[in-house]
């Protein structure tokens, strides 16, 4: 009987292994049906699924170049969208748009980069009908989640980029970390 609590343990072991391996093979993968489901949208011209039973669709590609980091965004900012990628929020402006675009995704996989972002770093954001437009981070804020000031029908051309703070806590709490960026005007 006392050799059978090895073999018990080992088992144990190996199925909290796989689980965590095919959870993180599962992120991989979907990120390569995005990726794709992202170029036929830019080429197609319409919203495409990155899977069939997909209640979300990818709408952007952020990227921040000098630190190397890119996220494709999803439409919308339900749990279950950001569970794959960064949401653009309901009712904000699109990129290029006049107003406050903004995405949210969680600190510990999609934004992570955030907290390698600089003031002054700029952001390139690709909209799904292939126009492009760059942002220059220009200042940062930690607010409440139910206070955070932003106004989406700005007169402006803005670009917020916000996650759950601080980054290195294990549990979530009412604080955002909010990233404020504003358009780069042709030329400039």
């Amino acid at each position: 009987m006392l050799r059978l609590i090895p073999l018990f343990f080992a088992v144990i072991g190996i199925a909290v292994f796989g689980h965590g391996a095919y959870i993180h093979a599962k992120a991989l993968f979907a990120q390569v049906l995005l990726e794709r489901a992202f170029a036929e949208t830019v080429t197609t011209g319409r919203p495409i699924k990155p899977w069939s039973w997909a209640d979300t669709y990818p709408v952007a590609r952020i990227d921040v170049k000098r630190i190397h980091a890119s996220a494709l965004a999803l439409a919308g900012s339900s749990g279950q969208a950001l569970a794959f990628g960064p949401g653009h929020v309901e009712l904000t402006a699109e990129p290029g748009e006049r107003g406050v675009a903004v995405y949210a995704a969680h600190r510990d996989t999609h934004f992570r980069f955030l907290r390698d972002v600089r003031i002054g770093d700029e952001i390139d954001v690709t909209r799904s009908d292939g126009k492009m437009f760059r942002y220059r981070a220009d200042s940062t804020d930690v607010v409440r989640f139910d206070a955070s000031g932003i106004d989406p029908a700005s007169s402006g051309h803005a670009l917020i980029l916000s996650t759950c703070w601080p980054f290195d806590a294990v549990r979530s709490g009412p604080e955002r970390y909010v990233l404020h960026a504003t358009m780069i005007a042709p030329g400039e």
